[in-house]
């Protein structure tokens, strides 16, 4: 498997593990291993007008312990933990994209996949057995990821999380703008030098207001079978970066799928719910 596709299967995880399974009141194992198979649909990049299908294997990890977690909320790490709040350390991660099967991005440098990282600031606006409603807001710093990654700027998108427990299925809903400084918008967006031509004109981005992403998940355990689903709608009009030639759509959706098994459980069990 090519190293790009590898890191594919990364994000592929990471946003699948959105429609993993919303707390519940019942005790839990410590950690559940698992594998399956999963099908996910993204644009190249956020503004393109292509996307990609990937069909990949889906690891599935959960750890429940105190100081550090991997769950549907990706994996991190607890630095504080109140009552209301939380601030942990967190992850998020972005698929590469070959410029020769973009066409705005035609003869440009590839998009090397990417890396966030950073503190998130968690604060539980309601709760009771069946849902929970948060107030979340990360602040990352994000990194290419290559034999000698780089620095390309920091990315921020407060947002409100709903868990919902209905019947047997669980439900998660979030939403919120997104913020990015001008050197994250710049690898993305930006048009300099030789990479101007005649149906690409020059663009410089400018940091600020990135438009917001609205996501719906779902899932259910079926025994020793999980199955999850997502889709996300994504919105770049009116944005700092709206006006560059490599934004050929202001909105769009992406979808996945994942079906998986569960094969090993912690005997420790830990309580669902803080």
């Amino acid at each position: 498997m090519k190293v790009w596709l590898r890191q594919a299967a990364g994000v592929a995880v990471g946003s699948l593990a959105m429609a993993a399974s919303a707390q519940a009141a019942d005790d839990k194992p410590l950690w559940e291993l698992g594998v399956g198979i999963g099908a996910l649909q993204l644009p190249h990049y956020r503004g393109s007008d292509q996307s990609h299908t990937w069909l990949l294997p889906v690891p599935y990890a959960v750890y429940r312990g105190d100081l550090l977690k991997a769950d549907r909320d990706g994996a991190r790490a607890t630095l504080f933990d109140g009552d209301r709040q939380e601030l942990n350390l967190s992850l998020a991660a972005s698929a590469p994209t070959r410029s020769e099967d973009n066409r705005a991005r035609q003869g440009m440098a590839d998009l090397k996949p990417t890396v966030e990282i950073g503190p998130v600031w968690n604060y539980t606006l309601l709760r009771a057995d069946d849902h929970r409603l948060d107030l979340r807001w990360p602040v990352r710093a994000a990194f290419t990821l290559e034999g000698s990654p780089r620095h390309i700027g920091w990315v921020s998108n407060p947002h409100l999380n709903l868990d919902q427990r209905w019947n047997d299925w669980n439900v998660g809903l979030l939403a919120g703008p997104l913020f990015a400084d001008r050197r994250f918008h710049a690898y993305f967006y930006d048009v300099t030098g030789p990479d101007i031509t005649a149906d690409r004109p020059g663009f410089r981005s400018r940091g600020g207001y990135a438009g917001w992403q609205a996501t719906a998940a779902l899932s259910r355990q079926f025994g020793d079978a999980w199955l999850g689903l997502f889709v996300k709608a994504d919105r770049v009009a009116g944005t700092a970066m709206a006006d560059s030639p490599l934004v050929r759509e202001r909105q769009q959706f992406s979808a996945g799928v994942a079906v998986t098994w569960v094969f090993a459980r912690s005997s420790t069990l830990v309580p669902a719910v803080d």
